[in-house]
């Protein structure tokens, strides 16, 4: 038996999020219907990161076990069963202890909003055509790094045993019509990103004061964030493992 990382891309816009749903078209469940069709058996994999309806990845991480042999074109007989909004980038022989979620060290976001109406950008951004004073969300973006436990910005119903979360980037960058929004963490709570977005973007608005968004992530409750931005601007850029960890797959070897 080996053990596989699998290196993904996808466009969310068609799908109810990335991990295996009962009753519900996902990015996983297509990743792990191609396997199975190529390997001729079963495949279920584990995914790095969990990503919700409509929310793009650059990239993302699953990992699965197999005793089966690759096939020499198998990153090509795979992307030619995958649809046409998910590529399999690159595949890496990993330990047997490995795993894609548990060894991350850090990911990485985008969130873009696109301020005049751009038609190609309508499932890859947010519409936002509204002022805003950018100086006082990158001031936010700044005070975000202050803290660690983000309780307000997580959404209901999440099974997690701790709240805390390391922030190691957090800034706007404007970008002509574009205004993104990047963070990077050792770790990231359900709908966190969404709402540490939904709730700088009403301080950059002049709807919420410096000081009050302080106190809404202090308050440790989620009904003082907003998380009524769209999952379609979110993009996870970025998984980082160990250093040495991936290694691609050497075909013919």
């Amino acid at each position: 038996m080996k053990r596989y990382f699998i290196e993904v891309a996808y466009k969310g816009a068609r799908f109810s999020g990335f991990q295996v749903q009962e009753n519900a078209h996902t990015v996983q469940a297509e990743v792990d219907r191609a396997l199975s069709i190529l390997f001729r058996d079963t495949i279920t994999s584990t995914g790095s990161s969990r990503t919700d309806a409509g929310v793009n990845a650059m990239q993302n991480f699953l990992h699965f076990d197999t005793a089966l042999p690759l096939h020499p074109q198998f990153l090509y007989k795979i992307n030619a069963i995958l649809p046409e909004d998910v590529v399999l980038r690159q595949i890496y022989e990993v330990p047997m202890d490995a795993h894609s979620r548990f060894d991350a060290l850090g990911r990485s976001y985008e969130y873009t909003l696109y301020t005049h109406k751009d038609p190609f950008m309508q499932d890859r951004g947010y519409f936002f055509p509204y002022k805003l004073n950018i100086d006082a969300l990158q001031e936010a973006a700044t005070i975000i790094k202050e803290y660690e436990d983000f309780t307000t910005f997580s959404k209901r119903n999440t099974q997690v045993r701790t709240f805390i979360c390391r922030i190691e980037e957090s800034y706007w960058k404007v970008d002509g019509e574009r205004v993104v929004y990047n963070v990077t963490a050792n770790r990231f709570l359900r709908g966190m990103v969404r709402g540490l977005v939904g709730t700088m973007l009403r301080v950059g608005r002049g709807k919420l004061t410096m000081d009050e968004f302080r106190a809404a992530i202090e308050s440790k409750d989620c009904t003082n964030a907003d998380f009524a931005v769209p999952g379609h601007g979110l993009f996870l850029m970025k998984v980082r493992y160990p250093e040495g960890l991936l290694t691609p797959f050497a075909f013919g070897r």
